[in-house]
C-alpha cells in the first residue's frame, strides 16, 4: 500500500505559522475597526456581521457569537467547494478568532472618532479591508460574505473585493428602505474602500505594466528594448485576423515609470506600431519581485 503523505511536514511549518499569524492579525484588525470606528458610531456595514449588529441593536444579542451561528451554513458549503480540510481548519480558526476578538474588545476600546462620519467611515473601511485582505492572503476566510466572494472567484474569476462590493451594494440597497439615504451612502463608501483595500492587500499595488507590440520592424524594436530600456522581451508568433499574414508580437513587462520611455523608443522606430499596454497585477521573476519571496 502507498504511504500517506502527512498533511503537515517540517518544511511546511514556517509557512503555516506565517499564515496563522496573518489570520490572527487580520481578525484583530477587523474587530478593532468594528469596535472603534463602526459600531460606536452606528455605521451600517454589510455581510453577516452587519446582520449580527442589527440583531444586537434590536435584541441585545452578542455580535460575535451571533455572527458565528449565522456562519455555519455557509461554512458547510465552503468546506465542500473551497479546499476541503485545510480550508476548513483555517476558516474555523479565522471565524472563531474574529468572533472572540469582537466580543472581547467590545466596550474595551473607546470611541476614537465621533464627529465626522466621513473620517470614521474611511478609517473603518481601511482597517477592516486590511484585515480581510490578510485573512484571504493566508488562505482563509472570516466566513459569511467572504466565503461567497471566494466561491464567486473560483467559479467566475471575479476578484474577491469586487464581488464583496456588489454584495454589499445589494444589502445596502435593501437597508435604504429602513435607515434612509444618508446612512446608506456612508455604508456604500465603507464597502467601496474595504473592497479596494482587500484587492490591494491580496494582489499588491500594481507597479508593473505589460506591453504587447505589433510592428513591421520587430527586430529593431526588440533590440532597442533590450539595450536602451534594459528589459527582457518575449517574441510571440501571431497572425493578422484580417490579412492572415504572420507577424511577430513582442511582449515586454516594465515598471509604470518606464512606460513613457517605452512608447518613445517604439515610436521612434515605427510610428505606426500597434501597442497595447495593460496593468499587471503581479510580476514575479528577474527584474521584479522574487518568486521565492512571494507568499
Amino acid at each position: 500500500m502507498p504511504t500517506r503523505q502527512p498533511l503537515i511536514t517540517r518544511e511546511k511549518l514556517p509557512g503555516i505559522a506565517r499564515d496563522y499569524l496573518l489570520m490572527t492579525i487580520g481578525t484583530a484588525c477587523i474587530a478593532l475597526a468594528l469596535n472603534i470606528f463602526l459600531v460606536p458610531n452606528n455605521v451600517i456595514f454589510g455581510g453577516l456581521t452587519g446582520i449580527a449588529t442589527i440583531l444586537n441593536s434590536l435584541f441585545g444579542l452578542p455580535i460575535g457569537i451571533t455572527s458565528l451561528v449565522l456562519n455555519i451554513p455557509l461554512f458547510v458549503v465552503g468546506l465542500r467547494r473551497l479546499g476541503g480540510f485545510a480550508f476548513g481548519v483555517r476558516t474555523v480558526y479565522a471565524t472563531v478568532m474574529l468572533s472572540l476578538l469582537i466580543d472581547l474588545t467590545a466596550g474595551q476600546v473607546g470611541r476614537f472618532v465621533q464627529t465626522d462620519p466621513l473620517i470614521y467611515t474611511c478609517y473603518g473601511g481601511l482597517i477592516s479591508g486590511l484585515g480581510v485582505g490578510l485573512v484571504f492572503r493566508a488562505g482563509g476566510t472570516t466566513g459569511g460574505v467572504d466565503i461567497v466572494a471566494r466561491l464567486i472567484e473560483q467559479w467566475h474569476g471575479v476578484r474577491p473585493g469586487q464581488s464583496m462590493l456588489v454584495i454589499g451594494v445589494l444589502i445596502f440597497a435593501a437597508a435604504g428602505w429602513i435607515y434612509g439615504p444618508t446612512p446608506v451612502l456612508f455604508a456604500l463608501l465603507l464597502a467601496f474602500i474595504e473592497s479596494r483595500v482587500v484587492d490591494i492587500v491580496i494582489e499588491g499595488f500594481s507597479y508593473a505594466r505589460s506591453a504587447l507590440i505589433i510592428s513591421q520592424f520587430p527586430e529593431e524594436i526588440r533590440s532597442v528594448l533590450l539595450t536602451d530600456l534594459g528589459r527582457g522581451v518575449t517574441v510571440l508568433e501571431g497572425r493578422g485576423g484580417y490579412t492572415g499574414q504572420e507577424s511577430s508580437v513582442l511582449m515586454c513587462v516594465v515598471t509604470q515609470s518606464e512606460i513613457s520611455r517605452l512608447k518613445k523608443l517604439v515610436s521612434a522606430i515605427d510610428p505606426k506600431a500597434f501597442v497595447v499596454i495593460s496593468e499587471a497585477a503581479e510580476v514575479l521573476g528577474e527584474g521584479f519581485r522574487s518568486a521565492k519571496a512571494a507568499p
